[in-house]
């Protein structure tokens, strides 16, 4: 599950000026794009997604006419506003594009859609554990009531590394005082083209950006003036052995 919180800072930080206009393609509910309109003052935010029931969940949430919701298949249309400053592909939706063929046509789409010096990023997971099967948990309190918690299980539940197709699934079960009052089993089933970093890199340079970089998920710092700083990894030994990264695209020449 992201944290928009932790990456509205990452984005900014990543940007080489002043972003003011995100673009989030496979939005679901516009998580991020929320935060951001809440994060940086007159900005704006294009979500676009295909399911319209994640669209109707984001606007409950967020009136605001600065967010700007599509439905919108990204990969064949374009999403209407202004050109964003950042597009950002969150929550691994990158792996729902199998074909390098379709992953390069999007990519050169994007990089036609942006503002000048505009980036394109998206997250990414890979390493020692890429292609096992296994499943992780977390507990989440739920705010406001300490009596409810919700147990998050994501399951990879089948790997091909030599097709680079993966199955994962999102599990949920709601407890009060521990007792189990809400069960979601197979909530959320996705079948990916899992990319690896010099495949994305790749496709990135190929679609037209003039620079490739990856950064940590999470920003590296904060000064006192609430500044976040985000260094991208040079050295492959500063990868985490199962890591999960963003990956940036310039459409200029680099970074400030």
């Amino acid at each position: 599950m992201q944290n928009p919180g932790a990456l509205v800072p990452l984005l900014r930080a990543i940007h080489p000026g002043k972003p003011r206009v995100l673009g989030e393609d496979f939005s679901a509910a516009a998580a991020v794009s929320r935060c951001w309109l809440a994060r940086v003052p007159g900005s704006v935010a294009i979500a676009a997604d295909l399911d319209q029931l994640c669209l109707d969940r984001a606007r409950a949430l967020c009136a605001s006419p600065r967010l700007r919701l599509h439905r919108a298949n990204v990969l064949t249309s374009t999403p209407l506003g202004p050109k964003p400053d950042l597009i950002f592909v969150g929550n691994f939706s990158i792996c729902e594009i199998h074909a390098r063929k379709a992953l390069v046509a999007y990519l050169r789409r994007c990089r036609a859609r942006l503002a000048a010096k505009g980036v394109f990023v998206c997250d990414i997971y890979g390493g020692e554990s890429a292609f096992r099967t296994g499943h992780v948990q977390r507990m989440h309190e739920v705010p406001g009531d300490d009596r409810v918690r919700i147990r998050y299980t994501w399951q990879q539940r089948a790997a091909d590394p030599i097709t680079a197709i993966v199955e994962n699934a999102l599990h949920f079960r709601v407890l009060r005082d521990n007792e189990v009052i809400q069960e979601h089993t197979d909530a959320f089933v996705y079948r990916w083209r899992l990319w690896s970093l010099s495949e994305l890199r790749e496709a990135m340079l190929e679609a037209g950006f003039a620079r490739v970089e990856v950064f940590n998920q999470l920003p590296d710092a904060q000064d006192g003036d609430g500044n976040t700083y985000a260094m991208p990894i040079a050295d492959p030994a500063d990868l985490d052995d199962s890591y999960i990264v963003c990956v940036a695209a310039f459409a200029g020449p680099g970074r400030r």
